[in-house]
């Protein structure tokens, strides 16, 4: 009698346990993304003092945080689709009278985890280099971003259950595969986060290239951070032309977005703006307004009795509100 080889529960359930923890990963990232998408603040731990940011809202509005304009948890909410769905895919197939095509997909989705699960764990490593060298103490954040810390929790945990999971036939070609995409993400995440600068606004203005910097300090109440931008006589006129219909801007002094709203329009434009404060600590807050309005977050627009949350370009601005003057302002909003 020929008994069976015990199969390790590592290897028995391991397919589950990395769509179980990608699941984790998509939870997560699906909740940064719609509240980044909406322009919503993220539930964090309140800042110590009035003049402190929140770990997470300083670390997820920082610029690390986007890739080519668009949130970086979006990348990550993808990634973690894809493997959970590599990871179930082999589990839908008939073990029985499709032995052989389950076997060959098992091999391939196989390889693609520990790709993808090596790819996200040298991101993530990254990321953590960035948070814990460059982000936190630029900002003077008292702690890190525990959504942050999740994901790359959540992305080490998939390689390492990619890694045991499996009985690998050749470990010498696994090290390899693994040390090859390791080399190529690093290197891919290094170019992208070559010219980044935290707390940025690229603008164009005349043909020439314009950086407009965000200050990496504390927001001071009661005004928080002193718009360093100028304005044009378009962006004067679109401010006076909103304040005119009624148009009203909720910000907080505190909101680093508020403060991207505020640099596009310009110190002489924004000084026009209706714009209500909506944070305890800030210059005639008004708190029960905002409250009453059943504002998701900040900064957001009221034009024509409608709400508009995030920062909203000017050009969008003026669609909105029917303005007919100039649209050469002299800002643009990535």
């Amino acid at each position: 009698m020929v008994r069976k080889r015990s199969i390790p529960w590592n290897h028995r359930w391991s397919r589950q346990i990395i769509a179980a923890i990608a699941s984790i990963g998509i939870i997560n990232t699906s909740y940064l993304t719609y509240t980044k998408l909406i322009g919503a603040d993220v539930v964090c731990k309140a800042a110590e003092t009035a003049n402190a940011v929140s770990s997470c809202k300083g670390v997820l509005d920082s610029d690390y945080a986007f890739i080519f304009g668009l949130p970086l948890s979006l990348y990550g909410l993808l990634a973690y689709f894809a493997m959970a769905i590599f990871a179930v895919l082999p589990l839908f197939i008939n073990q029985e009278t499709k032995r052989k095509q389950r076997l060959q997909i098992e091999k391939w989705t196989w390889l693609f985890l520990l790709i993808g699960a090596t790819a996200m764990t040298v991101f993530s490593a990254y990321l953590m280099y960035l948070l814990f060298t460059i982000i936190i103490p630029e900002l003077k954040l008292t702690e890190p971003c525990y959504y942050c810390l999740t994901s790359a929790l959540s992305s080490t945990s998939l390689l390492i259950f990619t890694v045991l999971g499996k009985d690998w036939e050749d470990l010498g070609e696994m090290i390899f595969t693994g040390l090859i995409v390791a080399v190529i993400t690093l290197v891919g995440t290094l170019g992208v986060y070559a010219n980044v600068s935290n707390g940025q606004i690229e603008t164009e203005f005349t043909g020439e290239r314009i950086v407009i910097p965000r200050p990496n300090t504390r927001p001071v109440p009661p005004l928080g951070w002193e718009i360093t931008t100028t304005s044009t006589s378009a962006e004067i006129e679109l401010a006076q032309h909103l304040t005119l219909m009624g148009a009203k801007l909720y910000t907080a002094f505190w909101c680093p977005h508020c403060f991207e709203q505020k640099q596009l329009f310009g110190k002489e434009a924004f000084s026009k703006i209706n714009h209500i404060e909506c944070a305890e600590g800030g210059e005639n807050a008004q708190p029960d307004v905002c409250r009453e309005s059943g504002l998701e977050g900040y900064p957001a627009w009221e034009i024509n009795g409608k709400i508009e949350g995030g920062v909203q370009p000017l050009e969008t601005l003026a669609n909105m509100s029917n303005y007919q003057g100039s649209t050469n302002f002299k800002y643009k909003y990535r």
